[in-house]
């Protein structure tokens, strides 16, 4: 199995938020599943089954959503991206993809990839409720602060 699978390289940090949503790349998944023709397969097998994916379980990047990934992540995806504006999959897209690609390790990526974005959804939840009381807390002694 690749080095993404190994554990060196944290899938966490291949999900990124783009148009309000966690998606993965499309370069990411395909060395991630281990397809032999890059994201050449990956496009090949969306194709052949393009009902199974609406738009909000993939979509193409736009020139300046691609920019802002490369500027933000410079290191990270500058390696990855061979062509311009790659595809993008949500969580329900990557479970989808899962069930149309035919490579070996299929199954068991698929499995660490879902975990990866549950954690992320209760990271962020987290961080959304620890802010929320913060501020709570901050309103409650400032409406009580006497002049």
């Amino acid at each position: 199995m690749n080095d993404l699978v190994k554990g060196e390289i944290d899938i966490k940090n291949l999900i990124y938020e783009i148009r309000g949503a966690q998606v993965m790349l499309d370069s990411d998944l395909a060395k991630l599943y281990e397809c032999a023709n890059g994201t050449k397969s990956i496009n090949l097998a969306v194709k052949r089954h393009i009902n199974r994916f609406p738009e909000r379980f993939m979509f193409q990047l736009t020139k300046e959503e691609l920019n802002n990934l490369r500027f933000q992540f410079e290191t990270a995806i500058e390696n990855n991206m061979s062509r311009s504006l790659p595809f993008v999959f949500t969580e329900q897209g990557v479970a989808m993809l899962a069930t149309v690609l035919r490579t070996s390790v299929a199954e068991e990526v698929s499995i660490k990839i879902m975990d990866a974005f549950v954690a992320m959804r209760k990271y962020i939840s987290s961080n959304l409720l620890l802010t929320k009381n913060i501020n709570n807390v901050f309103w409650f002694r400032c409406r009580n602060v006497s002049l």
